[in-house]
């Protein structure tokens, strides 16, 4: 009677194991994927969107640009085609929140160091100030790679149009000139159909783990 016992106490023992095995099975096939959001100028804050596009609910990309990075390059969407980039807006001067950007941006830099399907692009918002000198000063000083990571600046109007037009990130100044801007401190994520996946706060270490995970996550929408 003991044996039988036993013997059951065995078998009994392989059917939990088995079911727990089928059960996380069923959960992996059945668990939906995450799958980060297409941000559009109608779900985004009005304040950092042009009005001429505030209303716009589809098919939003980043436009086409030409800008010189820290080295003098001349930087266009050609150089981020078909990867994945984190963007934002910053200037060297900036003694408040952008130290603490480019920190963070620097800490991905090194999570995405030899990953080739993943960038960095950092757009001065002053560019009087922010020449490209100043912008290599800046890069060494602050341990930037310049193949994962591109500090760039140029015409003005330009920098304006792309922050207010196609990434959504920068507030109006007021204060009488067109194309003044007060950056925020917002990190994008973009995708390889240059569009916004995501928008991150520069300045919390929690929003850089959530950034990092998401890059994981948008990096399977192309496996």
């Amino acid at each position: 009677m003991l044996s039988f016992f036993k013997d059951y106490k065995y078998f009994g023992i392989v059917l939990l194991i088995l079911s727990v095995i089928i059960i996380s099975v069923f959960y992996s096939i059945l668990k939906p994927t995450k799958v980060l959001p297409i941000y559009q100028p109608a779900m985004v804050n009005a304040e950092m969107v042009d009005s001429t596009i505030q209303h716009k609910k589809r098919y939003h990309h980043i436009a086409d640009f030409s800008l010189q990075n820290q080295n003098g390059k001349t930087i266009t969407q050609d150089d981020y085609k078909d990867k994945i980039y984190v963007a934002d807006f910053f200037f060297t001067t900036c003694a408040t929140i952008c130290p603490i950007m480019t920190d963070h941006m620097y800490e991905i830099q090194k999570e995405i160091l030899n990953d080739d399907e993943v960038l960095l692009l950092s757009h001065s918002v002053t560019p009087k100030i922010d020449s490209v000198e100043q912008l290599k000063r800046y890069a060494k000083k602050k341990g930037v790679n310049d193949k994962k990571w591109n500090l760039v600046t140029g015409d003005k109007k330009q920098i304006y149009d792309l922050a207010r037009k196609s990434y959504l990130a920068v507030k109006d100044f007021g204060n009488g000139d067109a194309y003044d801007m007060i950056h925020t401190e917002n990190f994008m994520l973009i995708d390889k159909k240059r569009q916004i996946r995501g928008f991150y706060d520069g300045t919390n270490p929690e929003d850089i783990t959530t950034l990092l995970e998401d890059i994981k996550t948008l990096k399977k929408e192309y496996q």
